[in-house]
Order: C-alpha cells, then sequence, then structure tokens
C-alpha cells in the first residue's frame, strides 16, 4: 500500500551547493547557494532557512535555526557531466556511464553540412557562444542574410536563435525537429530553440524557449508512477527533458512565478501521483548571465512563495525540493558547474530535522519516490524513506 498520494518536486534549476569535484581539479571551487550569498551581503531566503537550508553539509552562508522543519541533505550527482538533462533523469533513475559530447572546437563541417540539407537554411557562427551576446554579434546579420544563428555552450547542446520576423516561432520548432534528428546521429543531448525579437539594439528573448532532447536510455521513475495509473504532471521543461515520456499532463512557463502558479494549480486537482516542476528563470537569467543580485532576488522571491506550496500539502502529501545541477554566477564562467544539490523534504508525515548526509546519487530521491507512492523501483538508487517517516 503507498504511503503517500502525493509527490511534489521543485527543482530551482542551477542551485548548486559546493563543486563536486577534488581542488586538483578545479583550482577555484564554485559554490552557487554561498557564493551568490556573499556577492549580496546575504540572502534573503528564511522559509528555506526554516527548512533546515543551513544545516546542509557544506553550506555557510545560510543561518542554522533551533528546529529545522524539514528533512534535509544534499546529492552528489553520479553521471558524468553538469546538463539539465542528466541532471533530471538522474533524479528518475538514470545514471549515465558516460557524458554527452560537447563541441569546445564548435560543430564539424559535416554536422552543419547536414544541418543545412536537411533544414533547407544558412547559418551563422556554429561555436560556442552565450545565448545573449551572439544575438547582439549576429542578430543584424540574421535580419539581413536570414541565416540561421547556431551555437553551442560547455554543454551537449545544438541552440538555434532566430529573430521571429525571419522564422515564427513554429517553423524554428519544425527546423528544431529535424535538427534533432541529425543530433540523434551524434547523441547530442538537446537542440534548443531560442526565438528572439525585438529591433537592433534591443533584442530579446522570447518566453518561447523549446529543448528537443535524446530520449533516456531506459525507462525512468515517471514512467513507472503512470503505469501505475498514478498521474503525472510536469511542469515547465520538464516535458521536453524526459521527451513526453511517462507524463500525463504537461504545462510551458513562462517564468519562476508562472511555475508556481501552474504548481499550485496541479496541486488543487487534488490527483494522485507527481508533480514536477522545473523553475528554469535561476539558470537562464541570472546564472549563466553572471547576475549575482538577480539570482539571489529570484531566490528570494520563489523562497517568499514557498508558503502557498506548503499549505496546499495535504496529509498524504510530501515536499521534495532540490537542484539540478550549479550555476554559479560569480565564477568567470557563464556554464554549469558539477556541483552537489540542495535536497529538502517537508511534509505531514515527515521527520523534521533529520539528516541524510550527502546521498551519493541523485538517483536516491526517485527510488524514495517510488517507495512513497508504492510503484516499481526506478534501476538505480537507495530509497531513505525509512530514515524520514514519523
Amino acid at each position: 500500500m503507498p504511503l503517500f498520494d502525493r509527490v511534489i518536486i521543485i527543482v530551482f534549476d542551477g542551485l548548486g551547493m559546493a563543486s563536486s569535484l577534488t581542488r586538483r581539479r578545479r583550482r577555484r571551487r564554485p559554490h552557487t547557494l554561498d557564493n551568490t550569498s556573499r556577492a549580496v551581503n546575504g540572502l534573503k531566503a528564511p522559509v528555506l532557512a526554516s527548512l533546515g537550508l543551513g544545516h546542509i553539509e557544506g553550506v555557510s552562508e545560510i543561518p542554522r535555526v533551533e528546529r529545522p522543519a524539514a528533512s534535509f541533505g544534499r546529492m552528489r550527482e553520479a553521471s558524468p557531466g553538469k546538463d539539465t538533462a542528466t541532471g533530471h533523469w538522474e533524479m528518475a533513475g538514470v545514471v549515465l556511464d558516460k557524458p554527452f559530447p560537447v563541441f569546445p572546437q564548435g560543430f564539424p563541417p559535416e554536422i552543419m553540412e547536414s544541418f543545412t540539407n536537411e533544414t533547407g537554411w544558412g547559418w551563422l557562427w556554429g561555436k560556442t557562444a552565450s545565448g545573449t551576446d551572439i544575438i547582439e554579434r549576429f542578430g543584424e546579420e540574421h535580419l539581413r542574410t536570414r541565416k540561421l544563428i547556431v551555437y553551442t555552450s560547455a554543454d551537449s547542446v545544438f541552440q538555434i536563435a532566430a529573430h521571429d520576423s525571419v522564422l515564427p516561432v513554429e517553423g524554428l520548432y519544425r527546423v528544431c525537429e529535424k535538427t534533432r534528428l541529425i543530433a540523434d546521429s551524434y547523441n547530442i543531448g538537446r537542440v534548443i530553440a531560442r526565438p528572439f525579437t525585438g529591433p537592433p539594439g534591443a533584442f530579446t528573448r522570447l518566453p518561447a524557449r523549446k529543448d528537443f532532447s535524446v530520449p533516456p536510455p531506459h525507462e525512468t521513475l515517471l514512467d513507472n508512477i503512470a503505469e501505475a495509473g498514478l498521474d503525472v504532471t510536469g511542469i515547465g521543461k520538464i516535458g521536453d527533458i524526459f521527451v513526453h515520456k511517462g507524463i500525463t499532463s504537461e504545462v510551458h512557463t513562462s517564468s519562476n512565478d508562472d511555475g508556481m502558479d501552474r504548481t499550485i494549480e496541479a496541486m488543487e486537482r487534488k490527483s494522485r501521483g507527481l508533480v514536477f516542476t522545473n523553475l528554469v528563470d535561476f539558470d537562464t537569467y541570472y546564472g549563466h548571465r553572471n547576475d549575482a543580485n538577480g539570482f539571489a532576488e529570484a531566490l528570494g522571491r520563489m523562497d517568499a512563495r514557498l508558503p502557498e506550496i506548503m499549505e496546499r500539502l495535504g496529509p498524504r502529501d510530501v515536499l521534495f525540493i532540490t537542484g539540478d545541477h550549479g550555476c554559479d554566477p560569480t565564477t568567470p564562467s557563464t556554464d554549469h558547474s558539477r556541483e552537489h544539490v540542495p535536497l529538502l523534504v517537508y511534509g505531514d508525515a515527515v521527520r523534521p530535522g533529520v539528516d541524510l548526509g550527502t546521498r551519493q546519487t541523485f538517483a536516491d530521491l526517485g527510488a524514495t519516490i517510488a517507495s512513497a507512492l508504492g510503484v516499481r523501483a526506478p534501476r538505480n538508487g537507495i530509497s531513505f524513506l525509512d530514515h524520514i517517516l514519523k
């Protein structure tokens, strides 16, 4: 018999806490949480602090409280890599044995030749770049030549930017679908549509970003929950990350606040199963842009909204708050950082103040959720449910 009716996972995309690499491999250790706090002279996150965020090993910039309201710990990524898909898949029980390929020197000619042949579009750049810088650098040339802006990053991504006057959003999605078929031959993790608008000098990204991911290599926790006849609601880019498999309903969002609103709507439907939410603004707008102030403000805003989630939890609901990787806005890099991620577990049936230590894989989260809902366990991970039950 399942011990819980419903699980809510909220992923603060890009919220890491202490590099999981050794000092010999990196001279400067990213710590998205602590470094951001230092940069702004202290984060305002009283709700997360009350849950026990400051008690997690490796966290020094969040105050400790006398009685944490949640169980707390941190998780280490077992898979190689530090990208969104790898992190979310591992939470759902998929541990990869090799990283997705990256292209620090740019995409090879054969990939770009296939891109033009299959999509019918010319292209600009084809190398690593910051997403905001690239549209400023090539936006006017893109408008003049009608060639699409192609770029990558330190992650396994093939990103395509297009002004909506050159290629409307739905047309960009179709180009990405064709590009996904090319990317499959090279096992590129994600093809990402990056539409933008506005005049030269004032280009702005549209919120219609869409990810076209390679599918997970085997079944996930989401598949197991759906096969058991329970609901799986993906909010934000969850549906894209899991290639729409194992998800019974999904909602794309335009912002962190929209993600919280959609999570509340899903909770009010009172269905059994999983609500899986990704809040991407931390990563997209602040981590990648080295904007510590913006990151801190966004974290404070979501902290202030957490009580709206917590007060809607029923007696047989449980809330997990975590991250998928780091994206430290205070380091010179604008890329993801390989870090531990926080783990907070809250609910009426959860023992407060339990220190879960350092879990050796994100997959422990998925194994725990499977136990909580009484469904088949994913292939990887060790459940810690017995440690947190009252």
